[in-house]
């Protein structure tokens, strides 16, 4: 099966790429360092902070795994349109 040659042009790292990957690594850091809510208060509506925390984190997740999407899509699309011109 031949292979398929390989693309001349460079991966670019881009403001908008680094941004989002910013977007994709803040839950992970947030969520991994648990010493940082590992307690019980405060407490919200009788939910320990260790519950309501993470669960908070759930639609900010979302919202940033969102951003990130459109951050990249919007940049291939720039980067698409400069290529056919």
């Amino acid at each position: 099966m031949p292979e398929a040659p390989p693309d001349p042009r460079p991966p670019v790292v881009t403001p908008s790429r680094v941004l989002a990957g910013l977007c994709l690594l803040a839950p992970f850091v947030a969520l991994l360092w648990v010493d940082s809510y590992s307690r019980l208060t405060p407490a919200f509506i009788g939910i320990p902070f260790f519950y309501w925390y993470q669960m908070a984190w759930v639609p900010v997740t979302a919202a940033l795994t969102y951003a990130a999407y459109v951050l990249v899509r919007r940049e291939e699309r720039a980067r698409k349109a400069g290529d056919a011109k």
